[in-house]
């Protein structure tokens, strides 16, 4: 029968394993900016594993990014900044805060009214975490992966209204931006740089198209990912059956065959 961890011996596990003298050497030498790389890694398991359906897998994911926080409340322990109970009570008192309509019996009409006092809360929030802060995009992490950040940039200038209303202009500046990028291909001597500003502007366009349809970018395009590797594989299938290879295949073959399995779908 295996054994019965609470979060205290998860704890006490993390101190032992942290231990000066009797540690593990791995463990001992992490720091808070080494294990950063771990996380992100971590995060994306669990989102893979769910993705997959996974969930047996998703259990031991989620342990592991468990870990991750309490691995980073040792370290901050030991370094008289913070312990896991701080963690524990910041995330509880934050909770508490931004639910109103919950712990402290305040109506709001409807959901979006909710989202609203959710923003303003964020809002105080950052505030009172840096006086001195000019922007509403200060405390966007600038590690998130770029398409990620582009939502939280646009949905944060949102607040405060700099955001349009409908769809048309929205769709308009699209093709505005890849005009730009066409006018930087047909020069006579391309402008890498320029280019490669023109297509991040393009590419901030999309972001904000897929915003506006009430759709996720990041999850988006994962699953977009996600489809085109699956109709290849399909694709190296069909190749392989005809006794050749995806490299010997003219594009009209493959292109062929990739119009067949999409009809398969």
């Amino acid at each position: 029968m295996s054994p019965i961890y609470s979060m205290q011996d998860l704890l006490a596990l993390m101190q032992q394993l942290r231990d000066p003298e009797t540690g593990c050497p791995w463990d001992k030498k992490q720091t808070l900016h080494s294990l950063t790389a771990y996380t992100i890694e971590e995060a994306y398991e669990v989102v893979d594993s769910i993705e997959q359906n996974d969930l047996a897998g998703l259990q031991s994911e989620l342990g592991d990014l468990l870990f991750q926080v309490v691995f980073y409340s040792q370290i901050a322990e030991e370094q008289g900044l913070f312990n896991f109970q701080d963690v524990v009570n910041t995330i509880g008192e934050k909770l508490v805060r931004r639910h109103p309509h919950v712990f402290a019996g305040k109506d709001f009409a409807d959901a979006a009214a909710v989202s609203a006092n959710w923003e303003a809360e964020k809002a105080k929030e950052r505030q009172e975490k840096d006086a001195a802060a000019t922007s509403v995009l200060d405390d966007i992490p600038q590690s998130l992966p770029a398409l990620m950040r582009a939502n939280k940039i646009q949905k944060r200038c949102a607040t405060v209204g700099f955001d349009w209303h409908e769809l048309p202009p929205v769709i308009e500046k699209i093709h505005e931006e890849l005009d730009e990028v066409m006018a930087e291909v047909n020069q006579a001597d391309i402008n890498k740089k320029a280019l490669g500003e023109e297509l991040g502007d393009l590419l901030f366009a999309n972001v904000n198209l897929v915003r506006h349809l009430g759709f996720d970018p990041e999850k988006t395009l994962r699953a977009g990912n996600h489809k085109f590797e699956r109709r290849f594989r399909a694709l190296e299938k069909q190749v392989q059956a005809q006794g050749k290879s995806v490299k010997a295949c003219s594009l009209d073959e493959l292109e062929s065959i990739w119009q067949q399995v999409k009809q398969m779908e």
